[in-house]
């Protein structure tokens, strides 16, 4: 037995058993084999994956049922992957610099979905399937939403920048900060701070938006290939976060890594 934070007494997890042990491994091997296939440019199919493993079709529908619950599953474990990448890269840079961690991860982010267009595309221009599980589950659990709203909220407690009143912000908009269906940890974030969540809200709709154009090649390839219009909307969002003093170093920092990629 051991003791959590609280020093209550808790019971070990049971042991795996063989059958347990097995079906992960195969869910494992499924999402190595898919991506591979997405790597290689080949078709996603479960008849693909299937043939690829030396197994039916039958046989694969005990582990996924049907394409979307594939999709749904690789798209989780590929976000997963992708976000150690991120948080990696935001681990070369002291603790006590959070805009330069924020930006750090947030330029893998765009290295990663120009490098891996086919992974990002599942992840993020993937519908979300009502059937596979409720619409809150899906919205709220993506890990590299977890990671980059968290260094959001630590740069936010370390220099206190502005941030909407719930009373500034759009009746729709204030039910959203209020019961929010994204990935972050608010249930600690007091009411009167909630226009953080409008601040998330509004990041990542920049990122996203010009990460998007990029890797779907809805931009001039040598805006793309410089990196200019990701470095311009990071200059421009940068005073809402308190920043607008640091962002030459925070450039300096994004095409550094941009040539080293």
């Amino acid at each position: 037995m051991s003791t959590d934070v609280q020093g209550s007494v808790t019971e070990p997890a049971p042991p795996q058993t063989r059958r347990e042990r097995q079906r992960e491994a195969t869910y494992d091997e499924i999402t190595r084999t898919s991506r591979a296939l997405l790597a290689e440019g080949a078709e996603l199919s479960l008849r693909a994956v299937a043939s690829r493993m030396g197994m039916t079709a039958p046989a694969l529908y005990r582990y996924v049922a049907s394409y979307q619950e594939l999709v749904d599953l690789v798209a989780f474990e590929i976000d997963k992957a992708a976000t150690a990448r991120f948080a990696a890269a935001a681990e070369e840079l002291p603790e006590d610099d959070y805009a330069g961690r924020l930006v750090a991860s947030a330029t893998e982010f765009r290295m990663w979905a120009l490098g891996s267009p086919r992974e990002f595309g599942m992840v993020f221009a993937n519908p979300i399937a009502e059937a596979q599980c409720t619409r809150r589950e899906m919205l709220t659990q993506v890990a590299s939403g977890h990671l980059m709203t968290g260094q959001m909220r630590a740069l936010w407690e370390h220099n206190h920048h502005p941030i909407p009143t719930l009373d500034e912000l759009p009746p729709s908009v204030r039910e959203t900060v209020v019961d929010p269906l994204i990935p972050a940890k608010v249930d600690d974030l007091a009411m009167e701070d909630r226009g953080l969540v409008w601040l998330y809200q509004q990041g990542w709709t920049t990122l996203y938006g010009v990460v998007a154009l990029e890797v779907f090649g809805h931009m001039d390839p040598r805006v793309i290939e410089s990196g200019d219009m990701f470095v311009h909307v990071v200059r421009e969002f940068a005073p809402k976060l308190g920043l607008a003093g640091d962002v030459d170093r925070l450039e300096e920092m994004i095409r550094e890594r941009i040539a080293r990629s």
